[in-house]
């Protein structure tokens, strides 16, 4: 389950989506992420579902390596559909035994509950899988560049943003090792209650932290090593320049949004309930 987590994780292959600037990455991610929430029908669904295998396929990333992510979120997704099938009381009813009551609304929330957040942790993760720590920071940094004109610290705000996505991995490793190495040494982590669970976990979390805070202290003395004193006076090795295959990019995103708003909110269609 730990070495499921996907996130923070980069899958090197050479393709398209690895090629384009950060910045046109972080961009079209956050626009398709808020164009989840701009449709209302089956309609909308389906053009994010197609664009969105287009652009895994586009990328190179194996389909079962992307899904895989989504294994430490069931029970947030079974949680999810629990809430709004059973507690949502408007609509009429489709299934009635005693107390419990599912109605087409509630059917209806559920299901694009569960959408939505599938296709959130996809597109977000798919942004990390492409992308090189390095060339988040770069990306972070110059597109939250206008904010320096108001003293917000963009350098050290991006890189802290870096660390800690470059952090995930690393720590889910490092958890892994420490349960195998409980587990050896005879640790019950399985069975017992939620209470003895919770109890189960502080051989884990202690030793957990210290590693954390053992590989801040070496990353710090490493930067200041190496004389790091932040980011004003910084030149780039690789600097960031848009080129044709980004603006084409971009052209891409702007049209699947005109077609999903237009087609997801205006065009009347409807199955079933939905």
């Amino acid at each position: 389950m730990i070495r499921d987590i996907t996130i923070g994780q980069y899958y090197p292959t050479d393709s398209v989506i690895h090629k384009l600037d950060p910045r046109v990455k972080i961009v079209c991610t956050l626009l398709y992420l808020i164009s989840l929430f701009l449709f209302k029908s089956v309609l909308g669904y389906v053009i994010c579902t197609v664009f969105l295998v287009a652009v895994i396929r586009t990328s190179k990333v194996p389909f079962k390596f992307i899904t895989k992510g989504l294994k430490p979120i069931i029970l947030l997704l079974l949680i999810t559909t629990i809430f709004n099938l059973f507690f949502t009381t408007t609509g009429n009813i489709l299934v009635s035994v005693g107390f419990i009551k599912i109605t087409e609304d509630g059917l209806r929330a559920s299901v694009y509950m569960v959408l939505r957040l599938i296709y959130l942790i996809v597109g977000s993760s798919l942004m990390t899988l492409t992308t090189t720590p390095n060339e988040l920071t770069d990306g972070i940094e110059r597109l939250l560049r206008p904010l320096n004109k108001i003293k917000v610290p963009v350098h050290e705000i991006a890189m802290m943003m870096s660390i800690a996505l470059r952090f995930i991995p690393l720590l889910l490793e490092e958890t892994d090792k420490i349960m195998k190495a409980q587990i050896a040494r005879g640790a019950d982590l399985e069975s017992g209650n939620i209470v003895q669970k919770a109890k189960s976990m502080i051989p884990i979390l202690v030793p957990l932290f210290v590693s954390a805070f053992r590989r801040a202290n070496d990353l710090a003395m490493a930067m200041e090593a190496r004389c790091y004193r932040g980011g004003d006076g910084r030149t780039k090795m690789k600097p960031l320049v848009y080129k044709n295959r980004d603006y084409m990019a971009y052209v891409v995103t702007a049209v699947y949004l005109v077609i999903l708003i237009g087609v997801g909110r205006f065009v009347p269609f409807k199955i079933w309930i939905f």
